[in-house]
């Protein structure tokens, strides 16, 4: 079996390293599998960097639709109009199946999908694939009809840019062999839910870890060579660039949070901890002492400063799986999040974390103590959350799952992808 991934990174952001995880478990298990990525920044020779002029142009020139919606909100929008040079690259190649991650930024046209001539798997890492542009739909559920009236857009016009993306989608991928992947339940729910997704085939398959590198370090010696504290309760908090100011992310919802407990008893007994971000310009102030640990690239230091934390919280609203609350309980740290999202496939409510009445900032407050309160309970969470890891998230289950899939796919498949090709 010869596959091939389509992914705009191999390791710029989540869903990128959630694509090139998979890639390499594969390889494992002795798949045939190749990347071509838009942006290459591992030293893989079975990653494949396109570097033709279009892919140059697709970033600085795929959001020019976006200049007609000034007042639109600076959350991400993808209209995927500009043209690529992808599908010559895949006949080059000509493998088997054809492997969709996250293809925006330019990177892959929406048309193109019907030219790759190749039954397709498409891992979604958000909900871009079924709206009409917009990456998280927020409250908004036009996706389940036509899109069109964007809020995303600030426009009140039914045939606007989201509606317009929308019908693209529905004329080119109309006669596709596509079966779609989700990491979550929530988010499958979504895919079922779209009128553009509803017909289609949908699995669920979490991604994955290498529970050899993401892995419980003494909390101690993880402090000590990260310059924490050692006689403080650690809240740990993941903030990427532009994670404070994007509300899916739920900062807003965690600042009060954490300004309550500064009011309370634990007033001298937390710190906290950011990661993912450098320190911004004009802080929060949230009550309580904060270590600002920039960014980290590499496992060794991620799971160095998952371990030294007590409690990680990720307070999203929106989130397609939540890669960094999985991690976390990689290395044996509870997690406390909203039950909601795809969130709830990773935490296990007073089992490994604690899942918070959605959006209720006291429930959030009441989620961290109730984690942070009990040693001999804390140790128990931080067992069960090593041990849903290792039942749930290795890489080898995940490739395996899709080895599976891939199978069935192929030899499934052949009569439609005749008539395709």
């Amino acid at each position: 079996m010869k596959t091939l991934s389509l992914s705009t990174s191999d390791i710029e952001g989540g869903a990128a390293r959630a694509a090139y995880r998979l890639h390499q478990a594969l390889q494992q298990i002795d798949v045939s599998s190749q990347m071509v990525v838009r942006a290459k920044f591992s030293i893989d020779r079975t990653v494949i960097a396109e570097k033709g002029i279009l892919t140059k142009l697709g970033p600085p020139l795929g959001g020019l639709p976006l200049r007609f919606y000034p007042k639109r909100d600076r959350t991400l929008f993808s209209p995927q109009w500009f043209p690529d040079a992808i599908a010559p690259k895949v006949k080059q190649l000509n493998p088997d199946l054809v492997h969709l991650h996250w293809i925006c930024n330019g990177y892959l046209q929406i048309e193109t999908l019907a030219k790759l001539k190749r039954p397709l798997v498409w891992t979604l890492h958000d909900m871009w694939a079924f709206t009409g542009g917009c990456h998280y739909s927020q409250e908004c559920d036009r996706y389940t009809h036509s899109c069109g009236a964007c809020p995303q857009l600030k426009s009140n016009r039914n045939w606007d840019l989201s509606r317009l993306v929308w019908q693209r989608k529905a004329r080119a991928w109309k006669e596709l062999n596509l079966t779609i992947v989700t990491p979550s339940s929530w988010l499958a729910q979504c895919a079922h839910s779209s009128a553009l997704f509803k017909d289609l085939p949908i699995e669920v398959i979490p991604h994955g870890l290498d529970l050899e590198k993401y892995k419980p370090i003494e909390p101690q010696t993880a402090r000590k060579l990260l310059n924490l504290p050692q006689n403080k309760q650690l809240i740990l908090f993941g903030a990427s660039p532009g994670t404070t100011g994007d509300s899916r992310k739920g900062f807003h919802l965690l600042q009060p949070a954490i300004q309550n407990l500064s009011n309370s008893e634990w007033q001298n007994q937390i710190e906290l901890v950011v990661f993912g971000a450098s320190p911004p310009e004009k802080p929060v102030d949230l009550g309580f002492r904060t270590h600002h640990l920039g960014q980290f690239y590499d496992y060794i230091s991620l799971a160095l400063v998952y371990s030294a934390a007590d409690v990680m919280v990720v307070p999203s609203m929106q989130e397609a799986f939540g890669q960094t609350a999985s991690e976390a309980l990689a290395c044996g740290t509870p997690v406390v999040a909203f039950n909601a999202t795809g969130l709830t496939d990773i935490v296990d409510h007073r089992q490994n974390g604690y899942l918070a009445k959605p959006f209720e900032v006291e429930d959030l407050a009441q989620g961290i103590v109730w984690v942070l309160e009990n040693k001999e309970r804390h140790e128990k969470l931080r067992m069960f959350a090593r041990e849903k890891a290792e039942r749930e998230f290795s890489l080898e289950l995940q490739a395996r799952r899709y080895l599976s899939l891939f199978t069935k796919i192929l030899e499934g498949g052949d009569r439609q992808f005749s008539k395709m090709d």
